[in-house]
């Protein structure tokens, strides 16, 4: 084969990368470079596009490979996107990484703006949680150890379900469900709105400052490890700071981590195979969430 051939041959692949990579969102393209190098291994999705709830949702559940029958503690993660945007299947990377380390995952999707406004997304939260309660069981879950964690939006989800009790009571499930919370860059303390994104979620609230999961802290909150970052400019590290500050000064006892110079994105781009070296999250939060499930 000509050297000429063989340039054009790896012009049109490059091409064709580079068409695939415009169509697919960053997480999507993060997963799949995470699964070709290894993060898929050690893990299984025995649930991939399950139905739940009451809105056409789905959820996909990743669990170790070969689980035995001992009940794993569950993670429910989910994912970040400005309540906008997102989708369960680009955040295989995260799931992998969690089930790798032991825990049984459960990914949902939820309803998105601008098609839903607040709190359409917390009670899909809600409708998921609920579902992880009564099947996770048969995924070899234990529903008596589960956690909630997200990064971002979805971390306004997890830890706003873990503080504000009413959603999971209206879906029939005991606010004690929750054994843990975990919030990855997450806003909690974001009022008045600002940004474009927070007032196209939030800003049809009758009452805004009951959008704010700093509102619903008390000091009998679930277990919280709050991660935030020096270089985040996207969800500033105030959110964090300020609700483990209220969270103790009501008597709670909740972990902060402040990773120095990561970004936003980089503190979620953390937990995938190709970009663990930016920082400890992945094995802080594991730790973290053993130590307390």
């Amino acid at each position: 084969m000509s050297w000429q051939r063989i340039a054009a041959g790896a012009l049109a692949l490059v091409a064709v990368l580079a068409v695939w990579i415009a169509m697919t969102s960053p997480p999507a393209l993060l997963s799949t470079l995470d699964g070709a190098m290894g993060g898929g291994w050690g893990t299984e999705r025995p649930g991939s596009a399950v139905a739940f709830g009451t809105h056409d949702q789905t959820l996909d559940v990743w669990r170790p490979a070969g689980t035995d029958k001992t009940p794993r503690p569950v993670v429910i993660f989910w994912y970040g996107g400005g309540w906008a945007h997102g989708d369960r299947r680009a955040y295989s990377f995260a799931a992998r990484a969690y089930a790798r380390a032991g825990f049984v995952v459960v990914v949902p999707d939820y309803r998105k703006v601008p098609e839903v406004h607040f709190p359409a997304f917390l009670q899909d939260g809600a409708e998921a949680v609920k579902w992880t309660r009564d099947h996770i069981a048969g995924f070899g879950g234990d529903p008596r150890r589960i956690a909630f964690a997200g990064h971002s939006a979805g971390a306004y989800i997890a830890v706003m379900l873990t503080l504000d009790t009413r959603w999971l009571r209206a879906e029939g499930v005991d606010p004690g469900i929750v054994k843990a919370s975990l919030g990855l860059s997450g806003p909690y303390d974001f009022y008045p709105f600002v940004s474009k994104r927070s007032q196209d979620a939030m800003g049809n609230a009758a009452d805004p400052v009951m959008t704010q999961p700093i509102h619903f802290a008390r000091a009998n909150a679930p277990p919280m490890l709050l991660v935030t970052s020096t270089n985040d400019t996207e969800v500033k590290p105030a959110n964090a700071i300020n609700l483990d500050a209220r969270l103790r000064t009501l008597g709670g006892k909740p972990t902060l981590i402040n990773y120095p110079g990561l970004s936003h994105e980089e503190v979620v781009m953390a937990l995938s195979v190709p970009f663990r070296g930016k920082g400890p999250v992945l094995t802080d939060s594991v730790a973290y969430l053993k130590l307390v499930l």
